[in-house]
């Protein structure tokens, strides 16, 4: 089967004019699956490293840059992910969107649960931040959290009311240049905190990562060709 990439949402519909215009958006995905054991870039379900996370664009999963997400800065500027500590380990996966986008639901499914061997090491929780940037442990994520997880399967996202209120349109993040669009950036990030973690011999676990959302038609409401056709 032929694949195409086109700009611009997807709508379907059979009443394109009137009060009862009927058309309505399709839903995109992104994902992105990890397997913390798996440490080299490229290879399938390839989790990152310390220090690095995944694109989840990618097929398969490579490094990607998190960036400082910014409306004004161009250049973007790079964030640094921290390397891992004898109480922190970060792993986590980054989805580039178009501005402005709805997004409609996060699927964050567990299984097995991270888990580490050797020397003394020991966690004692994992959480899900899921934001326009890397979020350290106890930050405040854009988008929602999934804290003490315990338990494999699908976990329940948290969402303040101001959470809510972000996933309406997602933020302008990264600037690009030569009339190119902006970019929106979902970043999940995993954090494992624990004990004596630099003595670990392996980490294992895995997460599976999914983005829903629908792109925006700036369109909507004007009088041009494409959505509605010609009105004049």
């Amino acid at each position: 089967m032929a694949r195409s990439t086109f700009d611009g949402p997807i709508l379907s519909g059979d009443n394109r004019f009137g009060a009862l215009r009927n058309v309505g958006y399709a839903q995109l995905n992104q994902y992105c699956d990890l397997d913390l054991s798996v440490v080299t870039n490229g290879a399938v379900n390839y989790a990152g490293i310390s220090g690095q996370f995944v694109n989840g664009n990618g097929i398969p999963n490579t490094n990607a840059v998190v960036y400082q997400p910014s409306s004004t800065v161009f250049p973007s500027v790079a964030q640094t992910i921290p390397a891992d500590t004898a109480t922190n380990i970060y792993r986590g996966a980054v989805f580039y969107l178009p501005t402005g986008s709805d997004l409609d639901d996060f699927l964050i499914d567990v299984g097995p649960l991270a888990a580490v061997a050797g020397g003394s090491a020991a966690i004692t929780s994992q959480t899900v931040y899921i934001s326009n940037g890397f979020t350290a442990v106890g930050g405040t994520p854009s988008y929602g959290v999934i804290s003490a997880i315990s338990t494999v399967g699908r976990q329940t996202v948290a969402y303040t009311a101001a959470q809510l209120a972000n996933q309406t349109a997602s933020s302008t993040d990264i600037l690009q240049a030569n009339g190119q669009p902006n970019i929106s950036q979902i970043v999940i990030t995993i954090a494992i905190v624990g004990t004596a973690l630099d003595t670990r011999t392996s980490l294992t676990g895995k997460y599976y990562l999914t983005n829903r959302y629908t792109q925006p038609d700036n369109n909507i409401g004007t009088r041009t060709t494409y959505p509605y056709g010609s009105l004049d």
